[in-house]
């Protein structure tokens, strides 16, 4: 058998600090020694590797960027139009005033734009026109936002404070010292824990930042709650949709919820996998932007405005959040059933758009790693999460959920044989952030 990805994962470990661009795109995340790596081919929810196995794709669809599934035939039509066009000039391009006028009619909260590339950056974008607008340096936190130094300076002198909220681990190495305890960690549903560091930090608080959902509902009078506070501190609430933007609805989850932040942040599901970002607030927020400098070449660059405004329109058109909630749905209630009716243990949770699911037991890891392996030798690119895209189909999904409850199978005998060691064909999937060597 052909290991071309493993092969050249070996090799970019040797050219790449880390391997890979992305930390969850990691092959020892998934399946050290195993996992395909690299794509030849992908289209909808169809994978092809560089050894030509074929795989459909429930687990992450390029960790949520693929909305619509890959390679949608709508979004790349206006794509090649563009290209045709030219893509970059010493003049600006008309659609980035489009899509302003667009995501701000879906949200008639905000008045002002502005646009990034990606989730990451978008959000440090927003904490430095937040901290512009309040005059104030400290951040409250709620939830994953990023690599950059303004959310890693969390674990500096206590490397534990992020665990919560992505990886265990997160090292802070190269993070400025001087910014320890400017970013403070509550966590979400707890609004206690806001009132206590607002409490103890008296009037340095400038920023609240959090995601309006993720994997809970926000408990009632939550997300009011965190409101009330910004207001009475003075502090510029913004809210991360980079995840859950566009999942429940056609714009921010938050709408759902009544309660407006004063800049939203969206990437992911706004472009259908077209690096794209963007951020929108009051205007009173969002005119500080002009105080501050806040400025970079690609930002301008037309491709991304056109894959967001072609997925944003297909997606209000074909109410594409619909599929996705019932999609998820099902995936997630057949979870349930399978592994009840085969007596293995798992937590399951997540909105239905990005619903995930977790083995119980000492050897939840191996578990996982062997639910990964046989999932593959099945065609499937499964992990504990599924974010299911407008491409996925009821075909998809019941002969993803057939495999699951054969694995699952095979997990609940192996068990009974004494373990799950002895079935993995290669090492233990790396739970948490590890440095590669």
């Amino acid at each position: 058998m052909n290991h071309s990805g493993q092969n050249l994962y070996r090799q970019a470990k040797k050219l790449i600090p880390g391997g890979t661009q992305l930390l969850s795109k990691r092959p020892e995340m998934y399946l050290p020694d195993q996992w395909p790596s690299y794509y030849k081919k992908v289209k909808g929810v169809k994978v092809t590797d560089l050894d030509g196995n074929k795989y459909i794709d429930m687990s992450y669809n390029a960790l949520g960027a693929c909305i619509l599934g890959a390679a949608d035939k709508d979004v790349d039509k206006a794509i090649k139009k563009a290209i045709k066009r030219g893509t970059m000039s010493t003049l600006n391009c008309p659609e980035e005033v489009e899509l302003a006028e667009l995501l701000l009619e879906l949200h008639p909260w905000s008045d002002m734009i502005r646009y990034a590339r990606c989730g990451g950056e978008a959000m440090s974008i927003a904490i430095r026109i937040a901290r512009a607008a309040s005059g104030k340096d400290k951040v409250a936190f709620c939830g994953y936002h990023g690599w950059h130094d303004w959310y890693l300076a969390a674990n500096i002198g206590e490397n534990s404070a992020l665990d919560g909220h992505l990886l265990p681990g997160l090292a802070p190495a190269g993070v400025p010292r001087s910014l320890k305890g400017t970013a403070i960690p509550f966590h979400y549903n707890h609004l206690e824990e806001l009132e206590r560091i607002v409490e103890k930090n008296d009037s340095e608080i400038g920023v609240i930042a959090m995601e309006p959902i993720r994997g809970d509902d926000p408990k009632e009078g939550f997300l009011e709650g965190v409101r009330k506070i910004a207001d009475r501190i003075g502090a510029v609430m913004i809210f991360d949709e980079v995840s859950s933007g566009f999942r429940l609805n056609c714009g921010g989850a938050h709408l759902l919820f009544g309660v407006n932040p004063d800049i939203a942040v969206f990437a992911k599901g706004i472009s259908n996998g077209y690096p794209m970002a963007a951020i929108l607030g009051t205007k009173q927020v969002m005119n500080s932007a002009q105080d501050t400098f806040i400025s970079s070449t690609y930002w301008t660059e037309s491709i991304g405005f056109v894959a967001a405004l072609a997925t944003i329109k297909k997606h209000k058109d074909r109410k594409v959040h619909e599929h996705l909630i019932r999609i998820g749905k099902i995936v997630q209630n057949e979870w349930n059933r399978i592994a009840a009716e085969t007596n293995v243990e798992i937590n399951v949770g997540g909105i239905y758009p990005l619903s995930h699911f977790s083995f119980e037991g000492e050897d939840a890891n191996k578990a996982r790693t062997l639910f990964i392996q046989n999932m593959l030798e099945k065609g499937f690119l499964a992990t504990g999460s599924f974010y299911p895209t407008f491409a996925h189909t009821n075909s998809d999904v019941n002969s993803y959920l057939k495999a699951v409850k054969e694995v699952f199978i095979e997990i609940k005998e192996a068990r009974s044989a004494g373990g799950l060691e002895s079935k993995l064909k290669g090492p233990e999937a790396h739970s948490n952030f590890h440095r590669l060597i």
